[in-house]
């Protein structure tokens, strides 16, 4: 699985963004997949995944309400809705995807197996 994310940018506080994890390879269906970002100086954190079936999603307890996470098994694609962006937002964001069972959604990086390139999010005042 190759894994291709994009829509970042700038954007002001307040603001929203809508970034895209295109994937390309068999099966995508059978990868749950999760975005983390890792801001300057700072380790890689988990934001947002989604079971292989779309169904269930899972989110950094601070990152609720304001994040959401979706599937489209018809484009192969996962999206990350981010809403009332803060300046503490800012960061590289990160797909990755991994073969998982129905349910199972990793939240720690080392559980994924393949990686995006990354697409950086940048927030201003």
């Amino acid at each position: 699985v190759q894994l291709q994310a994009s829509g970042g940018g700038l954007v002001q506080a307040g603001g929203s963004l809508r970034l895209s994890c295109a994937a390309s390879g068999r099966n995508f269906n059978q990868y749950a997949v999760g975005w983390f970002r890792q801001a300057p100086g700072q380790e890689r954190e988990f934001v947002a995944g989604v079971n292989r079936a779309g169904r269930m999603t899972n989110y950094e307890d601070s990152l609720k309400g304001r994040f959401a996470i979706s599937r489209d098994g018809a484009k192969d694609t996962v999206y990350l809705q981010m809403n009332s962006l803060k300046i503490e937002d800012t960061a590289i964001y990160y797909c990755a995807a991994v073969r998982a069972i129905l349910s199972h959604i990793p939240i720690h990086s080392g559980a994924y197996a393949y990686w995006g390139q990354g697409t950086l999010v940048t927030v201003s005042s």
